[in-house]
């Protein structure tokens, strides 16, 4: 059986950048890494898009940035300057490519094609089974993550930003290749929190994507007759050619994946709770949890012990009572929001750096019936 100090299970965002993190700290220097992964890592399988003041870590492989944002809604529209802050995409294979060159540059770390059947904490070792080999290691980093392991529960609702995109090349100049389309809630809601999403590339080219935050998933033909409805319609254009497509689920959940870990397995990613439950946004969430995490490995502490709960996890989970009660109505709560105060207010809100008076200004932008609700049924513990 091979041995190992530390298995990360699947090379995606978080599982990367914790493998790179580990092979750049000298601490680690003497401590054998594998990272396991059922893809070879090879294809544009996602994008990743976040918001970031000035220059950035990732900003070598930033694919496509803009400084304006526009927003739409059954009664308001309006377009922002999003200075100082840059929305910025990053496309998978980029950084697949970018942090698996790094991989390689760190001797003590090995990336191997193998898809993970089987993880087994016994103590004082972890034994990993895959379809190829078996390992014994001392800890284990798992970002494998299914909804069951969020829905067994009912005491924190458990929501799916899904989605599917058809990147577009159209016949005429469309598009404003400076702004992208935040969300746009004028599209029929049908009882959901729906909305567009488009991030032009050029005149021509653009991701039109069609989002909900809802409970249940829809039929592929569903989304992409909106998508169909919205380009014919809004966008005005019926010539344009389908180049690639994506689709994907995101969950949306305050739900504690402290249970799933041991003393010696830590969920990480989405697995682990690291996908920002208001806006199921990962990418920045997981650069940031991981530093923590490595320190925190530094210290021998069992792994189950961590917590990265703060404040404003209980803002999330208000949210997320909210639209989980009442969906068709999510649209006014976005709406409300964008119409009361500029994005760099909300921006720096969702990235969890305002103070505690700028919490306070946040919260008052919002309707404020629907969150007092849920407030007192948290409190008397009527929510279920």
């Amino acid at each position: 059986m091979t041995q190992y100090d530390y298995i990360i299970i699947g090379a995606g965002a978080s599982g990367l950048m914790l493998a790179d993190a580990l092979g750049r700290d000298d601490f680690f220097a003497g401590k054998s890494i594998l990272v396991l992964d059922k893809s070879t890592k090879n294809s544009n399988d996602r994008t990743w898009c976040y918001w970031e003041r000035g220059e950035g870590r990732f900003d070598d492989i930033v694919s496509n940035t803009w400084q304006h944002i526009s927003f739409g809604g059954q009664q308001v529209s309006k377009n922002f300057d999003l200075a100082p802050y840059t929305y910025k995409m990053v496309r998978g294979i980029d950084f697949y490519e970018s942090y698996l060159e790094r991989l390689r540059g760190h001797s003590n770390i090995d990336f191997r094609h193998e898809e993970v059947t089987e993880v087994a904490d016994y103590g004082n070792r972890v034994i990993v089974t895959s379809d190829q080999d078996q390992y014994s290691v001392f800890k284990v980093f798992n970002s494998i993550f299914d909804y069951g392991m969020a829905t067994h529960q009912n005491k924190y609702p458990v929501l799916q930003q899904h989605f599917v995109g058809w990147t577009v090349r159209t016949k005429s100049p469309i598009f404003d290749v400076k702004r992208a389309t935040y969300m746009d809630f004028s599209v029929p809601q049908q009882g959901n929190t729906r909305f567009m999403y488009v991030l032009p590339f050029s005149e021509r080219e653009a991701l039109v994507e069609y989002t909900l935050f809802s409970q249940e998933l829809l039929s592929k033909e569903e989304y992409e007759s909106a998508i169909r409805h919205y380009l014919q319609h809004d966008l005005h254009c019926t010539d344009y050619e389908i180049t690639d497509t994506e689709q994907g689920s995101i969950p949306m959940t305050c739900y504690d994946f402290n249970e799933h870990h041991t003393p010696n397995i830590r969920y990480i990613g989405t697995a682990g709770g690291w996908a920002k439950p208001s806006t199921g946004y990962t990418f920045m969430s997981s650069s940031k949890k991981v530093p923590v995490l490595v320190e925190y490995l530094k210290s021998g502490t069992p792994l189950d012990r961590l917590s990265y709960k703060n404040r404003f996890w209980y803002y999330d989970l208000l949210l997320l009572d909210v639209l989980a009660k009442n969906n068709g109505q999510g649209h006014r709560v976005f709406e409300t929001l964008f119409k009361n105060r500029d994005p760099q207010l909300i921006f720096k809100f969702l990235d969890e750096e305002t103070s505690l008076w700028e919490d306070l200004k946040f919260v008052m932008g919002c309707p404020t019936g629907p969150f007092v609700k849920a407030l007192l049924a948290r409190i008397f513990g009527k929510y279920s």
